[in-house]
């Protein structure tokens, strides 16, 4: 006897109704995982994925990694003596000083390197990889050594934020005036202003060099600004309030040609970093008629003759950078 089957009914209401369902559920999973997958590819390429703008004619071809010993090469052939804090020769002198103040946790420890120059020329910039673009780092010591540096410092990490006015050996990189910002000129000179009003054209006209855009100014025109309670570099996602003591870099101008450079460490056992109110009082100690702050935190890092010498982010290990300030023998 043939068994007969009930044949579905096209009409029965809960035929279609499980796969339309799971139909649903797939296409909302997808879409989450899409959605997330962009926000975390967004997110991604605009702090982690390098973008190479520019690429910088690279001057010192011959040098190594391994060059640590490069600069005293250099030292040597300018007749240049140095030990672990001082530097001298007949075109420029450093100086380094460890200072320590306060005790427990109200302990501050920093570092102040006191440059003077025959030619501004010595003072210099470089890019981390000889590239400008955006989230292109080495370490500060990796690109002072690539450079034959005497002695360096971070610079304001351009690199991660997409605005501000950047110059850097005369070449004008970016001109998107948005802050307060610092120049270095030809003769000697350092000048604080704010990008909105100076134009680049104008600051070429008057023998810029370099500019850095980070802030913010700590001294102009030998009175230390007043109010630092309300200063904004940013918007960049993962900013921490700098009003607070953090670790510090600032770079100031005592004189034409006469420089002072400050590294504060922070966030360790032995020094709670500086706010700016007392960065700036120390700058204005210093006898330094302008002065600005640079990316400090775990940037913060001063190299000198092959070493690092201060601590940075309390583990001796430096955070890699986008650009910084350095002092070279010759052109």
């Amino acid at each position: 006897m043939m068994r007969m089957y009930d044949k579905p009914n096209p009409k029965d209401p809960h035929r279609k109704a499980i796969p339309n369902k799971r139909r649903k559920w797939l296409i909302a999973t997808l879409v989450v995982i899409l959605g997330i997958g962009g926000i975390v590819y967004s997110l991604a390429d605009r702090y982690l994925i390098r973008h190479v703008e520019v690429v910088v004619a690279d001057d010192n071809a011959s040098a190594t990694s391994s060059s640590a010993n490069d600069a005293s090469n250099a030292a040597a052939e300018v007749n240049a003596t140095s030990d672990d804090w001082n530097y001298s020769s007949d075109d420029m002198q450093v100086s380094i000083e460890k200072v320590q103040t306060g005790s427990g946790a109200d302990q501050i420890t920093y570092y102040v390197a006191d440059v003077q120059m025959t030619d501004a020329s010595s003072l210099k910039s470089a890019l981390a990889d000889n590239s400008f673009g955006t989230n292109i780092t080495e370490n500060t010591s990796e690109i002072a050594a690539a450079n034959n540096a005497i002695f360096a410092i971070n610079g304001d990490y351009y690199g991660f934020r997409s605005d501000g006015v950047i110059i850097r050996n005369g070449t004008v990189y970016r001109d998107d005036p948005v802050r307060d910002a610092m120049a270095l000129f030809a003769d000697g000179t350092m000048k604080t202003y704010n990008e909105t009003e100076v134009s680049s054209s104008e600051l070429l006209a008057e023998g810029v060099t370099n500019t850095l855009s980070f802030g913010p100014i700590l001294i102009q025109d030998g009175e230390i600004v007043s109010d630092f309670s309300s200063v904004k570099i940013d918007n960049n996602f993962g900013n921490r309030s700098i009003q607070d003591a953090n670790p510090r870099t600032a770079i100031g101008m005592i004189a034409p040609n006469h420089y002072v450079f400050v590294v504060v460490d922070g966030r360790q056992d032995d020094s709670r970093g500086m706010t700016l109110a007392e960065l700036a009082d120390v700058m204005k100690g210093l006898g330094a008629t302008e002065a600005y702050n640079l990316d400090g935190g775990g940037s913060s890092t001063m190299y000198f003759m092959g070493r690092v010498v201060n601590n940075p982010l309390g583990r001796n290990q430096e955070r890699g950078v986008s650009d910084i300030l350095y002092l070279k023998e010759g052109q």
